[in-house]
């Protein structure tokens, strides 16, 4: 059995605990609320811009040809691979990367590379022997995103997609956020920048719209397109920020209140064993008494 001074050092020690855990929470409360406010002014923007060029992509396919549009084939892929820099955010690593093996793990048959964005996920697939065609980390981990990060990625995306014409489509893997207890993976594919199909629910969608074109096609796709891939990779970061900082406060309230309890159940040992020391020592100064008289 523990002594009683063990007991207390461990109570200490376990409060001690209990105070970083509430301190980190109340860090990402405070940066989930800027980021989630990024992240709903960035989605309706992104979520037009994906239904207008998705739509422009489908009228003009069989009349315009451009990199980042045309179809090329399903032999070989290229994963963007965006997480966090950083752990103690309960499931969230863990998550995104279990969408990237389930989705390879799919495409077996396809050879695939990976660009991570993110420490935890670059580690992961290190040690993995996953062919990486780049890598970028240390951009998250103050918890906010710096829009030129993000276009220099996606510019680098965009390079390595149209100079290497054996990557057929390139897709990205990032965590959505929803709710603070609730960040769900998603994996997208941004290039070749797909078709937007026709409504079938009689509603009007991109592809419904008619558009008329004040300059060129070639000239206004070759400066929109690329927008499209900065704007849904800078939006991705985004999410997944969010759903880092919502994971890490629910994942340090749960903490605190599991050290909580513990120290609760550790006092309530304390207590019993320094309650057993004192009737031992009552006991002894009786017997010794009546072995006196």
């Amino acid at each position: 059995m523990a002594s009683l001074l063990d007991m207390r050092r461990r109570i200490k020690s376990v409060k001690n605990t209990q105070q970083i855990t509430k301190a980190m929470k109340m860090v990402a409360a405070a940066k989930l609320k800027r980021a989630q406010d990024r992240v709903t002014a960035a989605r309706p923007f992104a979520q037009k811009m994906s239904e207008v060029l998705g739509g422009l992509s489908a009228k003009v396919a069989d009349e315009f040809s451009h990199p980042l549009l045309d179809a090329r084939g399903d032999e070989k892929y290229l994963i963007v691979l965006v997480s966090a820099d950083k752990g103690l955010a309960g499931a969230f690593n863990a998550n995104v990367i279990k969408a990237a093996q389930a989705f390879m793990k799919q495409n077996a048959a396809k050879s695939a590379e990976m660009i991570p964005v993110g420490r935890k996920g670059r580690d992961f697939f290190k040690r993995r022997d996953v062919i990486f065609k780049d890598e970028y980390i240390g951009l998250t981990g103050s918890g906010q995103v710096v829009h030129q990060d993000a276009l220099d990625i996606a510019r680098k995306i965009i390079k390595t997609f149209t100079e290497d014409t054996s990557i057929d489509k390139v897709f990205l893997v990032y965590t959505e956020f929803k709710t603070v207890l609730s960040q769900s993976p998603r994996i997208e594919q941004i290039l070749p920048i797909p078709h937007v199909d026709r409504a079938e629910d009689g509603e009007t969608n991109g592809a419904d719209a008619e558009y008329i074109y004040e300059q060129p096609a070639a000239e206004i796709f070759g400066k929109i397109l690329p927008k499209q891939v900065e704007t849904q990779l800078y939006k991705s970061m985004l999410e997944s920020v969010a759903s880092e900082q919502g994971s890490r406060m629910t994942a340090m309230d749960s903490a605190s209140k599991n050290a909580g309890e513990l120290i609760d159940t550790l006092t309530l040992n304390m207590n019993r064993i320094r309650q057993a020391a004192i009737t031992k020592e009552i006991i002894e100064v009786v017997s010794g008494a009546a072995a006196a008289a």
